[in-house]
């Protein structure tokens, strides 16, 4: 598979054409940010890290039946994906109350949701990613009904897979964020699932164990990360 030009680079990863139209080379970087930009830094072996934790939770959900479009790690910091059409919208699952739900609603954090709650964002970093709801969406043509419906049913299949993954591993899926495409006729989850995109919590002390040690100033982020990978099984030193 050969390399080609930059496609796109958001704040932590790189996408690079590959010469297949069908597959692109996703780039993990060790740069990190929080705040829309406001707090940026490299973190060494980030990239590496959050790679190889992407490729396991993919490949457990496509075991389970959900389609991705993680094919193959390339490289420490790379990985072969499929082309997807992006849908601008992000699907949040939360199963306790964290962040920015606490901020809107004066819940107490740490609170369990039963039933889990499932809500929808716009990606649009100009306008810091506001929430929507379905008929938004619709009616603005950021997705269609029937892949509402669609995503809305694959964010709930991948929360039973991942919050039984996580609390065999002593850990609470506290919260997290999913995107897909369309192909093929349907949709595939894209872009990455890393502790940079959910929360995660130990089960039996609440210690942080995600972005938010670097969005709080709580330190060890990239071990802490590897704490939380070997927990669930994986081998960063596979590659």
């Amino acid at each position: 598979m050969e390399k080609g030009s930059e496609l796109y680079a958001g704040k932590a990863k790189s996408v690079y054409r590959t010469d297949d139209p069908e597959r692109f080379i996703l780039a993990f970087r060790d740069d990190t940010s929080a705040f829309d930009g406001g707090k940026v830094a490299q973190l060494d072996r980030k990239g590496r890290v959050n790679n190889l934790f992407n490729a396991f939770i993919m490949q457990k959900l496509e075991d389970a039946g959900i389609p991705t479009h993680f094919e193959r790690v390339l490289a420490p910091n790379e990985s072969l994906v499929r082309n997807l059409e992006m849908l601008p919208v992000e699907c949040v699952v939360r199963n306790y109350a964290a962040g920015s739900l606490c901020r809107r609603l004066g819940v107490q954090e740490g609170q369990e949701l039963l039933p889990p709650t499932f809500e929808l964002f716009l990606k649009d970093d100009a306008l810091h990613d506001p929430m929507i709801n379905e008929s938004l969406a619709e009616t603005f043509g950021w997705a269609g009904a029937d892949e509402l419906r669609e995503m809305k049913e694959l964010t709930y299949a991948v929360n039973r897979v991942l919050k039984q993954l996580f609390q065999d591993a002593g850990m609470l899926l506290v919260d997290y964020k999913l995107e897909f495409g369309r192909a093929g006729g349907g949709l595939v989850l894209g872009d990455e699932f890393s502790p940079d995109g959910c929360r995660i919590w130990d089960a039996e002390t609440r210690r942080k164990m995600d972005k938010d040690r670097f969005r709080q100033d709580l330190g060890d982020v990239i071990e802490t990360y590897e704490e939380v990978g070997r927990r669930l099984g994986i081998d960063f030193e596979s590659v």
